[in-house]
Protein backbone atom coordinates (compact mmCIF):
# COMPACT_ATOMS: atom_id res chain seq x y z
CA UNK A 1 0.00 0.00 0.00
CA UNK A 2 2.79 2.66 0.94
CA UNK A 3 4.22 1.76 -2.89
CA UNK A 4 0.88 3.20 -4.01
CA UNK A 5 1.26 5.71 -2.21
CA UNK A 6 4.57 6.63 -3.60
CA UNK A 7 3.54 6.21 -6.46
CA UNK A 8 1.09 8.72 -6.71
CA UNK A 9 2.62 11.19 -5.09
CA UNK A 10 5.31 10.72 -8.12
CA UNK A 11 2.81 10.86 -10.35
CA UNK A 12 0.93 14.27 -9.35
CA UNK A 13 4.65 15.65 -9.00
CA UNK A 14 4.95 14.87 -12.35
CA UNK A 15 1.86 16.04 -13.93
CA UNK A 16 2.30 19.65 -11.95
CA UNK A 17 5.76 19.94 -13.20
CA UNK A 18 5.42 19.28 -16.95
CA UNK A 19 3.03 22.79 -17.41
CA UNK A 20 5.90 24.54 -16.28
CA UNK A 21 7.64 23.80 -19.18
CA UNK A 22 5.53 26.16 -20.94
CA UNK A 23 4.98 28.73 -18.35
CA UNK A 24 8.07 30.29 -19.67
CA UNK A 25 8.29 31.71 -16.26
CA UNK A 26 10.16 35.38 -15.83
CA UNK A 27 9.65 36.18 -19.62
CA UNK A 28 10.06 39.54 -20.19
CA UNK A 29 8.04 39.56 -23.37
CA UNK A 30 4.88 38.05 -21.71
CA UNK A 31 4.87 40.24 -18.55
CA UNK A 32 1.16 41.84 -18.28
CA UNK A 33 -0.26 40.05 -21.10
CA UNK A 34 -2.47 37.42 -19.66
CA UNK A 35 -6.32 38.18 -18.22
CA UNK A 36 -8.51 36.99 -15.88
CA UNK A 37 -6.67 38.67 -12.96
CA UNK A 38 -8.75 38.30 -10.32
CA UNK A 39 -7.61 34.67 -9.97
CA UNK A 40 -4.37 36.33 -9.10
CA UNK A 41 -6.21 37.54 -5.94
CA UNK A 42 -6.55 36.07 -2.74
CA UNK A 43 -9.62 36.38 -0.91
CA UNK A 44 -9.07 34.08 2.06
CA UNK A 45 -8.00 35.87 5.08
CA UNK A 46 -6.18 33.31 7.19
CA UNK A 47 -3.50 32.77 3.72
CA UNK A 48 -4.00 36.74 2.63
CA UNK A 49 -2.32 37.83 6.15
CA UNK A 50 0.38 35.56 5.37
CA UNK A 51 1.35 36.57 2.11
CA UNK A 52 0.17 33.06 0.71
CA UNK A 53 3.33 31.46 1.93
CA UNK A 54 1.26 28.28 2.79
CA UNK A 55 1.54 26.30 -0.32
CA UNK A 56 2.89 23.29 1.86
CA UNK A 57 1.08 24.05 5.45
CA UNK A 58 -2.53 24.97 4.36
CA UNK A 59 -5.46 23.26 5.60
CA UNK A 60 -9.32 23.82 4.94
CA UNK A 61 -10.70 26.29 2.62
CA UNK A 62 -8.12 28.05 2.97
CA UNK A 63 -5.59 25.81 1.43
CA UNK A 64 -8.07 26.53 -1.38
CA UNK A 65 -5.92 29.73 -3.32
CA UNK A 66 -2.64 28.26 -2.16
CA UNK A 67 -2.56 24.65 -2.37
CA UNK A 68 -6.16 22.63 -2.69
CA UNK A 69 -4.55 19.48 -1.10
CA UNK A 70 -4.36 21.34 2.10
CA UNK A 71 -8.52 21.11 1.74
CA UNK A 72 -8.04 17.08 2.30
CA UNK A 73 -6.73 17.65 5.78
CA UNK A 74 -10.45 19.21 6.33
CA UNK A 75 -11.65 16.93 9.40
CA UNK A 76 -15.08 17.82 9.10
CA UNK A 77 -17.62 20.79 8.08
CA UNK A 78 -15.92 23.63 7.02
CA UNK A 79 -17.31 27.13 6.16
CA UNK A 80 -15.88 30.16 4.88
CA UNK A 81 -16.89 33.74 4.22
CA UNK A 82 -14.81 36.43 3.61
CA UNK A 83 -14.78 40.61 2.69
CA UNK A 84 -11.78 42.39 1.24
CA UNK A 85 -11.91 46.29 1.09
CA UNK A 86 -9.86 46.39 -1.58
CA UNK A 87 -7.77 49.22 -1.88
CA UNK A 88 -8.74 52.51 0.41
CA UNK A 89 -11.72 54.68 -0.77
CA UNK A 90 -11.49 52.79 -4.13
CA UNK A 91 -15.36 51.49 -3.90
CA UNK A 92 -13.86 47.75 -4.97
CA UNK A 93 -14.84 44.84 -2.52
CA UNK A 94 -14.49 41.28 -2.79
CA UNK A 95 -16.85 38.66 -1.10
CA UNK A 96 -15.99 35.43 -0.91
CA UNK A 97 -17.62 31.52 0.13
CA UNK A 98 -16.37 28.47 0.61
CA UNK A 99 -17.56 25.09 2.01
CA UNK A 100 -15.46 21.71 2.76
CA UNK A 101 -17.25 18.97 3.56
CA UNK A 102 -15.27 15.31 4.71
CA UNK A 103 -16.72 12.62 3.22
CA UNK A 104 -15.08 9.78 5.13
CA UNK A 105 -12.83 7.22 2.97
CA UNK A 106 -14.29 8.81 -0.15
CA UNK A 107 -11.95 12.12 0.78
CA UNK A 108 -13.21 15.67 0.85
CA UNK A 109 -15.15 18.01 -1.59
CA UNK A 110 -15.12 21.98 -2.06
CA UNK A 111 -17.15 24.69 -3.12
CA UNK A 112 -15.83 27.98 -3.58
CA UNK A 113 -17.57 31.36 -5.25
CA UNK A 114 -15.73 34.63 -5.31
CA UNK A 115 -17.08 37.85 -7.00
CA UNK A 116 -15.86 41.65 -6.89
CA UNK A 117 -17.90 44.54 -7.06
CA UNK A 118 -17.47 48.09 -8.51
CA UNK A 119 -20.32 49.81 -8.00
CA UNK A 120 -22.38 51.34 -11.22
CA UNK A 121 -20.94 53.25 -13.80
CA UNK A 122 -22.15 55.90 -15.78
CA UNK A 123 -22.59 55.04 -19.36
CA UNK A 124 -21.30 56.72 -22.07
CA UNK A 125 -21.65 56.51 -26.05
CA UNK A 126 -20.03 58.03 -29.36
CA UNK A 127 -23.06 60.14 -29.54
CA UNK A 128 -24.13 60.88 -26.38
CA UNK A 129 -20.23 61.57 -24.61
CA UNK A 130 -22.14 62.98 -21.59
CA UNK A 131 -22.09 61.47 -18.10
CA UNK A 132 -25.80 60.77 -16.60
CA UNK A 133 -27.48 60.93 -19.95
CA UNK A 134 -27.12 56.83 -20.68
CA UNK A 135 -27.88 55.12 -17.37
CA UNK A 136 -25.41 53.38 -15.64
CA UNK A 137 -23.85 49.50 -16.00
CA UNK A 138 -21.87 47.61 -13.73
CA UNK A 139 -18.52 45.07 -14.11
CA UNK A 140 -19.24 41.24 -13.62
CA UNK A 141 -16.26 39.12 -11.88
CA UNK A 142 -17.18 35.94 -10.42
CA UNK A 143 -15.25 32.48 -10.38
CA UNK A 144 -16.95 29.24 -9.21
CA UNK A 145 -14.37 26.60 -7.91
CA UNK A 146 -15.43 22.60 -7.56
CA UNK A 147 -12.49 20.97 -5.33
CA UNK A 148 -11.55 17.67 -4.42
CA UNK A 149 -8.85 16.67 -1.98
CA UNK A 150 -7.95 12.92 -0.45
CA UNK A 151 -5.67 11.81 2.46
CA UNK A 152 -4.14 8.99 0.34
CA UNK A 153 -2.22 8.44 3.88
CA UNK A 154 -0.97 10.46 7.28
CA UNK A 155 1.40 12.02 5.05
CA UNK A 156 0.33 12.04 1.82
CA UNK A 157 -2.71 14.99 0.32
CA UNK A 158 -3.57 15.20 -3.13
CA UNK A 159 -6.69 17.72 -4.92
CA UNK A 160 -7.61 19.45 -7.52
CA UNK A 161 -9.93 22.25 -8.07
CA UNK A 162 -11.81 22.81 -11.56
CA UNK A 163 -12.75 26.77 -12.08
CA UNK A 164 -15.36 28.43 -13.96
CA UNK A 165 -13.94 32.35 -14.74
CA UNK A 166 -16.43 34.39 -15.78
CA UNK A 167 -15.97 38.47 -16.45
CA UNK A 168 -17.85 40.91 -18.27
CA UNK A 169 -18.68 44.61 -18.51
CA UNK A 170 -21.60 46.23 -20.04
CA UNK A 171 -22.80 43.84 -23.39
CA UNK A 172 -19.32 42.17 -23.48
CA UNK A 173 -18.52 38.86 -21.35
CA UNK A 174 -15.74 36.07 -21.31
CA UNK A 175 -15.99 32.71 -19.86
CA UNK A 176 -12.98 29.86 -19.19
CA UNK A 177 -11.92 27.34 -17.02
CA UNK A 178 -8.97 26.54 -15.38
CA UNK A 179 -7.02 24.21 -12.92
CA UNK A 180 -5.87 24.61 -9.84
CA UNK A 181 -3.36 20.86 -8.55
CA UNK A 182 -1.45 20.07 -5.48
CA UNK A 183 -0.07 17.46 -3.78
CA UNK A 184 1.29 18.12 0.20
CA UNK A 185 3.60 15.57 2.26
CA UNK A 186 3.66 15.98 5.86
CA UNK A 187 6.50 14.09 8.15
CA UNK A 188 7.86 14.40 11.74
CA UNK A 189 7.33 13.24 14.98
CA UNK A 190 4.25 15.22 15.46
CA UNK A 191 4.05 16.15 11.85
CA UNK A 192 6.08 19.51 12.11
CA UNK A 193 7.84 19.21 8.14
CA UNK A 194 5.73 20.04 5.18
CA UNK A 195 6.59 20.66 1.43
CA UNK A 196 4.06 21.00 -0.56
CA UNK A 197 3.89 21.83 -4.64
CA UNK A 198 0.37 23.10 -6.64
CA UNK A 199 0.13 24.54 -10.48
CA UNK A 200 -2.36 27.04 -10.24
CA UNK A 201 -4.69 28.61 -12.84
CA UNK A 202 -3.86 26.61 -15.75
CA UNK A 203 -6.16 26.22 -18.88
CA UNK A 204 -7.23 27.54 -22.49
CA UNK A 205 -7.25 31.06 -23.51
CA UNK A 206 -10.20 33.36 -23.17
CA UNK A 207 -12.14 35.25 -25.19
CA UNK A 208 -14.36 38.39 -25.23
CA UNK A 209 -17.35 38.33 -27.19
CA UNK A 210 -21.30 39.42 -27.29
CA UNK A 211 -22.74 42.85 -28.78
CA UNK A 212 -21.25 45.47 -27.50
CA UNK A 213 -18.04 44.34 -30.22
CA UNK A 214 -20.78 44.94 -33.03
CA UNK A 215 -20.86 49.35 -34.18
CA UNK A 216 -23.32 50.18 -36.88
CA UNK A 217 -20.98 51.10 -39.78
CA UNK A 218 -21.55 52.67 -43.27
CA UNK A 219 -19.15 51.04 -46.43
CA UNK A 220 -17.37 53.18 -48.27
CA UNK A 221 -19.82 54.19 -51.80
CA UNK A 222 -22.62 52.95 -49.78
CA UNK A 223 -25.82 54.85 -47.98
CA UNK A 224 -26.80 51.99 -46.30
CA UNK A 225 -25.77 51.31 -42.48
CA UNK A 226 -24.51 47.45 -41.41
CA UNK A 227 -23.98 46.01 -38.26
CA UNK A 228 -19.97 44.96 -38.02
CA UNK A 229 -18.58 42.79 -35.40
CA UNK A 230 -15.17 43.09 -34.46
CA UNK A 231 -13.37 40.02 -33.14
CA UNK A 232 -11.74 40.03 -29.71
CA UNK A 233 -7.87 39.19 -29.15
CA UNK A 234 -7.69 35.94 -26.92
CA UNK A 235 -5.85 36.46 -23.62
CA UNK A 236 -3.77 33.45 -21.32
CA UNK A 237 -4.83 32.69 -17.78
CA UNK A 238 -2.29 33.62 -15.10
CA UNK A 239 -0.78 30.22 -14.53
CA UNK A 240 1.97 29.66 -12.06
CA UNK A 241 3.48 27.04 -10.14
CA UNK A 242 4.66 27.22 -6.41
CA UNK A 243 6.76 25.24 -4.68
CA UNK A 244 6.74 25.88 -0.71
CA UNK A 245 7.98 24.22 2.82
CA UNK A 246 7.33 25.35 6.41
CA UNK A 247 9.08 23.82 9.39
CA UNK A 248 6.66 23.86 13.12
CA UNK A 249 8.71 24.78 16.23
CA UNK A 250 7.02 23.83 19.34
CA UNK A 251 7.22 25.03 22.40
CA UNK A 252 5.51 24.60 26.36
CA UNK A 253 4.43 20.46 25.62
CA UNK A 254 2.76 21.74 21.94
CA UNK A 255 0.42 24.40 23.77
CA UNK A 256 2.44 27.00 21.75
CA UNK A 257 4.08 27.37 18.35
CA UNK A 258 6.03 29.21 15.66
CA UNK A 259 5.76 28.02 12.03
CA UNK A 260 8.19 29.08 9.63
CA UNK A 261 7.57 29.30 5.99
CA UNK A 262 8.85 29.87 2.54
CA UNK A 263 7.22 30.11 -0.81
CA UNK A 264 8.75 30.01 -4.56
CA UNK A 265 5.96 31.09 -7.02
CA UNK A 266 7.18 30.88 -10.89
CA UNK A 267 4.59 33.40 -12.66
CA UNK A 268 4.05 32.43 -16.24
CA UNK A 269 2.84 36.26 -16.78
CA UNK A 270 5.26 38.71 -14.02
CA UNK A 271 8.03 38.50 -11.98
CA UNK A 272 8.74 35.43 -10.24
CA UNK A 273 8.30 35.96 -6.10
CA UNK A 274 9.72 34.47 -3.23
CA UNK A 275 8.12 34.85 0.14
CA UNK A 276 9.36 34.29 3.59
CA UNK A 277 6.52 33.55 6.47
CA UNK A 278 6.31 33.66 10.86
CA UNK A 279 2.76 32.58 12.24
CA UNK A 280 2.64 32.01 15.77
CA UNK A 281 0.03 30.18 17.83
CA UNK A 282 -1.53 29.67 21.03
CA UNK A 283 -3.01 26.49 21.51
CA UNK A 284 -6.03 26.24 18.74
CA UNK A 285 -7.27 29.98 20.79
CA UNK A 286 -5.11 32.97 18.93
CA UNK A 287 -2.46 33.30 15.96
CA UNK A 288 -0.04 36.29 14.63
CA UNK A 289 1.51 35.66 11.10
CA UNK A 290 3.05 37.97 9.03
CA UNK A 291 5.19 37.51 5.58
CA UNK A 292 6.89 39.20 3.03
CA UNK A 293 6.89 38.42 -0.76
CA UNK A 294 9.75 39.36 -2.95
CA UNK A 295 10.58 39.63 -6.90
CA UNK A 296 12.31 42.07 -8.92
CA UNK A 297 12.13 45.77 -8.71
CA UNK A 298 9.63 45.38 -5.76
CA UNK A 299 11.08 47.75 -3.47
CA UNK A 300 11.10 50.89 -6.47
CA UNK A 301 8.46 53.14 -7.07
CA UNK A 302 5.23 51.99 -9.65
CA UNK A 303 5.64 55.51 -11.38
CA UNK A 304 8.92 54.39 -12.10
CA UNK A 305 9.52 53.83 -15.67
CA UNK A 306 11.68 50.96 -15.07
CA UNK A 307 10.49 50.11 -11.28
CA UNK A 308 8.08 47.95 -9.68
CA UNK A 309 5.17 46.41 -11.97
CA UNK A 310 3.48 45.13 -8.31
CA UNK A 311 1.50 47.53 -6.62
CA UNK A 312 2.25 45.54 -3.10
CA UNK A 313 5.08 46.60 -1.09
CA UNK A 314 5.15 42.94 -0.17
CA UNK A 315 4.57 42.97 3.46
CA UNK A 316 1.50 41.29 4.82
CA UNK A 317 0.07 40.48 8.45
CA UNK A 318 -2.97 39.51 9.96
CA UNK A 319 -4.74 37.12 13.26
CA UNK A 320 -6.97 35.01 13.99
CA UNK A 321 -9.08 34.49 17.13
CA UNK A 322 -10.59 31.47 17.66
CA UNK A 323 -13.43 30.20 19.72
CA UNK A 324 -14.52 27.00 20.75
CA UNK A 325 -18.40 26.77 21.10
CA UNK A 326 -18.35 23.18 21.68
CA UNK A 327 -15.56 21.10 22.34
CA UNK A 328 -14.38 17.64 20.91
CA UNK A 329 -15.27 14.49 21.76
CA UNK A 330 -14.95 10.71 20.60
CA UNK A 331 -17.60 11.43 18.64
CA UNK A 332 -17.66 14.80 17.13
CA UNK A 333 -14.59 17.19 15.95
CA UNK A 334 -16.16 20.37 18.43
CA UNK A 335 -17.58 23.28 16.69
CA UNK A 336 -15.41 26.31 16.28
CA UNK A 337 -15.73 30.16 15.33
CA UNK A 338 -12.48 31.31 14.12
CA UNK A 339 -12.33 35.56 13.16
CA UNK A 340 -9.73 36.71 11.16
CA UNK A 341 -7.97 39.57 9.21
CA UNK A 342 -5.59 40.46 7.44
CA UNK A 343 -4.11 43.54 6.14
CA UNK A 344 -1.50 43.88 2.65
CA UNK A 345 0.77 46.83 2.45
CA UNK A 346 0.22 48.83 -1.27
CA UNK A 347 2.35 51.64 -2.46
CA UNK A 348 -1.10 53.65 -3.06
CA UNK A 349 -4.09 54.03 -1.68
CA UNK A 350 -3.80 52.39 1.73
CA UNK A 351 -3.21 49.05 1.47
CA UNK A 352 -6.05 46.17 1.53
CA UNK A 353 -7.84 44.88 4.41
CA UNK A 354 -9.78 41.37 4.30
CA UNK A 355 -12.17 39.70 7.03
CA UNK A 356 -13.28 36.43 7.58
CA UNK A 357 -15.74 34.11 9.65
CA UNK A 358 -14.80 30.39 10.04
CA UNK A 359 -16.88 28.18 11.35
CA UNK A 360 -15.51 24.34 11.45
CA UNK A 361 -17.84 21.19 12.71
Amino acid sequence: MKNIYRIFALFMLGVLMIPSIQLKAGNDDRRGTSGAGSLLINPWARSAGWGGVNTACGTGVDALFSNVAGLGRTKGTEGYFSYTNWLQNSGIGMSAFGIGQNLGDFGVIGLSVSSMSFGLIDRTTVNSPDIGNNGTFSISLMNIGVSYAKAFSNSIFGGATLKIVNEGIDNVDASGFALDAGVQYVTGDNYEVKFGISLKNWGPAMSYSGDGLSVNAIYSGSSHNQSVEQRSQNFELPSSLNIGASYDFLFSENKQRLTLAGNFASMAFSRDQYTLGLEYGFGKIFMLRTAYAYEDGITKDIYDEAGSVSLFTGFTAGASVIAPLQKANKNSTGINLSIDYAYRLTKVMGGIHTVGLVLSL
